[in-house]
């Protein structure tokens, strides 16, 4: 069976300079060109909103629909969810506490990167398969209770804040604690994550899962970039921008989408060599900064993003302090470029080494899925050039992508004084986005 590499599962893939070999100042500076262009492009050609969620779309095939909407298929899918998240289970209770366990790359490639993939393609995929959610169902139908139904009505006030607080607990773990590569840390996050979901789902239903479960909110706001969308419950095509239109604003969407970019960004920051040289210094542990650094770039993402949409006149419709979730659906193309950029070499061959590994749970020399034989392909790493210029374009398209949404969101609130003046801060700190992700991308 083939071994994993130890460093990569610390290091996420991201190879630094040497896996971009192209100058960072010539993609920076062709990165904000780029936005500096659509947007005087939008401000020209786009002075009418173009996206409505009663009416964006074309609906699917009939037999697709039907199928979609099958309850064979939900059952199928449940079915297949539990089944592997048994499966991978018991490599986590059972199998030996070692970084060859399949159990870890599940946890941070599989799952972490991988629904990002799937989501983009399928729509909310980690909903359609969550164990939380089953587990959730199961318990309705045996107690009697009507399925989504709690005790309590989710209070609307919390919005997304727990799947916001889940999320940076997630990236806290694997990230900033020095045992995130251990077995029985890890299996406690997955054990306290699992029972607060089915805690949280008995008091107050499944919208509790839809608000507050971290892999679940995360796969929803990926999968508004997908073509799959729904109107009054009819499966429907839409463009992604469309589809991204219809990201319900509610409190703690800023924070989501703070922790996802902030963290990401950290991800790099925190592997440069002035930050190591930093840390290496202090006398303390390094957990103390990293994670004051985590929560920096966090709620520095939020912050700028608040600041930037709430500096415009509005109507006398939409509060001032509604604005930065109402914009933050603008974020997501541009977590979900940072995501390809950062992650695409770690999933693609990390990937591969646990299916690899999948087959093998207990390490005892099995091979249950046929797997165990395979060999890592590692033709990523081995065309830097590829590898480079797909980092860049990820980065570039999806900050234009945010930029094309932002102002169709603008024209549609904004008085029309502020149609184009209301936008610039907003531009601005995409910029900076721009530029300090790739900067970032290229030191690390």
């Amino acid at each position: 069976m083939g071994q994993v590499d130890v460093g990569r599962i610390s290091a996420h893939g991201l190879g630094g300079a040497k896996d971009l070999p192209i100058p960072s100042e010539l993609a920076i500076a062709g990165a904000v060109a780029a936005l500096v262009v659509s947007f005087t492009v939008l401000a020209v050609a786009w002075r009418e909103p173009r996206y409505d969620a009663a009416t964006s779309g074309r609906p699917a095939p009939a037999w697709l629909d039907r199928l979609a909407s099958s309850r064979g298929l939900a059952v199928a899918l449940r079915v297949l969810g539990m089944a592997f998240f048994l499966y991978v289970a018991a490599a986590a209770v059972l199998g030996k506490d070692t970084l060859i366990n399949p159990f870890l790359g599940t946890f941070y490639v599989i799952l972490w990167v991988g629904l990002v993939p799937a989501s983009l393609l399928f729509g909310p995929f980690f909903k359609a398969v969550s164990p939380a959610r089953t587990i959730s169902m199961l318990f309705a139908k045996v107690s009697g209770v009507p399925e989504g139904q709690g005790l309590y009505a989710y209070p609307a006030r919390l919005g997304y804040w727990p799947a916001a607080l889940g999320l940076f607990s997630f990236v806290w773990l694997e990230l900033v604690y020095p045992h995130s590569t251990d077995l029985g840390p890890v299996r406690l996050w997955c054990a306290a994550y699992l029972g607060i979901m089915l805690i949280g789902s008995a008091v107050w239903g499944t919208t509790f899962l839809a608000r507050a479960d971290p892999f679940e909110v995360y796969s929803s706001l990926v999968a508004k970039l997908s073509v799959w969308g729904r109107r009054d419950g009819a499966l429907v095509v839409r463009s992604p921008l469309a589809n991204l239109d219809t990201i319900a604003a509610r409190p703690g969407l800023v924070g989501v989408v703070g922790v996802l970019f902030g963290s990401t960004a950290f991800d790099s920051f925190r592997e440069s060599s002035e930050w190591l040289g930093l840390v290496q210094s202090m006398s303390m542990s390094r957990i103390v900064p990293d994670t004051l650094a985590l929560v920096a770039f966090s709620g520095g993402v939020a912050l700028v993003l608040t600041v930037a949409t709430m500096a415009t006149g509005v109507t006398s419709d939409t509060p001032r302090r509604a604005l930065p979730d109402l914009f933050a659906h603008s974020v997501v193309p541009i977590i979900v470029g940072y995501i390809v950029a950062h992650y695409l070499t770690f999933f693609v061959e990390y990937g591969q080494q646990t299916l690899i590994q999948l087959s093998d749970p207990f390490t005892r020399g099995d091979d249950y899925l046929g797997t165990a034989d395979l060999q890592v392909n590692y033709w990523l790493s081995l065309h830097p050039t590829f590898l480079a210029v797909t980092k860049v374009l990820a980065v570039v398209l999806g900050h234009v992508v945010g930029v094309v949404a932002a102002h169709d969101r603008a024209i549609k609130l904004l008085p029309p004084r502020h149609h184009l003046t209301g936008q610039l801060p907003l531009l601005v700190a995409m910029v900076g986005f721009t530029a300090g992700g790739l900067y970032l991308l290229f030191a690390a």
